[in-house]
């Protein structure tokens, strides 16, 4: 079966008409029809052959297509059922030869037993993101430490930029510290509203993720909490925000010296490489047989 112009949105919308189906604004969905912002994101993923890539939310499978070509083997995320069954009709070849595989359902639900239960960890992430679920998702992969060689999604411009932000900046929060804990994040190509159909009402940015050589090694529960509970009041000081996760009998002025952190510094001034230190300075102190009751409570 072949596809519909992927950049035309009268015959997109034509094609869905005449299928009885339509765009549904809960999932976000939003078709890019710029050829030229297609081409230059699937240059910055750089799929290869012999490459696992998972892509999420491939809609009618303009990317897809693309990333099939290059020879690399291709996961994709499809929530929306209908989609899901063109995308079987599309690249039914693909499907046979096993270089093409469809998860459906929801993306949010399904990617850690897709990724954890799997033989074979896929080494590039890319994704049109829905605004609405864009943050969650991410976050979630980092949180759970699932790290790709390279991701390239496409957000919501002031989600990129939160991405990328640098420490000191108004932008810079809890996201943009896991953003940037196991990856160096690099704001690209941005796009208007004129590269999608239907239009959204505001701009979208690629991102690319790049893995660093010299990942975390401590508690990569504790890295997350830290960051986390230093960022929930903006405007105290680590000194405060550091003190639900202490074990008892240890004062946060003590434990802050330790870690080399000025008592009255705030979350927003503090490198990855702070946010880090503060948490390899808990993962000792839960480790200590004296206090490692207190502190596995403390750190709830």
């Amino acid at each position: 079966m072949n596809h519909p112009d992927y950049n035309s949105p009268s015959e997109l919308k034509a094609f869905l008409e005449q299928a009885g189906m339509a765009m549904q604004k809960k999932f976000g969905q939003n078709f890019m029809i710029n050829p030229s912002a297609r081409e230059k994101i699937i240059e910055l993923l750089e799929p290869q052959k012999g490459d696992l890539v998972w892509e999420i939310g491939p809609g009618l499978g303009c990317m897809t297509e693309a990333i099939l070509a290059s020879g690399a083997s291709l996961v994709s995320f499809e929530i929306d059922r209908g989609f899901a069954s063109f995308l079987h009709q599309f690249f039914s070849s693909s499907e046979k030869t096993g270089q093409f595989k469809i998860s459906e359902g929801d993306v949010l639900k399904n990617w850690k037993g897709e990724f954890f239960g799997a033989e074979r960890r896929p080494a590039k992430l890319f994704g049109n993101l829905p605004y609405n679920i864009a943050a969650t998702f991410i976050a979630d992969t980092i949180t759970e430490r699932a790290v790709f060689d390279r991701c390239v999604f496409t957000v919501q411009r002031e989600v990129a930029q939160r991405m990328a932000a640098k420490r000191g900046t108004e932008q810079y929060s809890a996201f943009s510290v896991l953003c940037q804990w196991n990856y160096n994040v690099k704001p690209s190509l941005v796009l208007g509203s004129s590269s999608f159909w239907p239009r959204p009402s505001v701009s979208s940015q690629a991102v690319v993720m790049t893995k660093k050589e010299n990942l975390f090694t401590g508690d990569s529960s504790l890295f997350p909490k830290t960051v986390h509970a230093l960022f929930s009041a903006r405007r105290k000081t680590v000194q405060n925000n550091i003190k639900p996760l202490l074990p008892p009998g240890i004062s946060a002025e003590s434990f802050l010296e330790k870690c080399g952190i000025p008592k009255n510094e705030r979350a927003e001034n503090l490198s990855v490489e702070d946010f880090a230190g503060i948490s390899q300075q808990l993962s000792q102190l839960c480790q200590s047989d004296r206090i490692k009751s207190g502190c596995a409570e403390g750190g709830k």
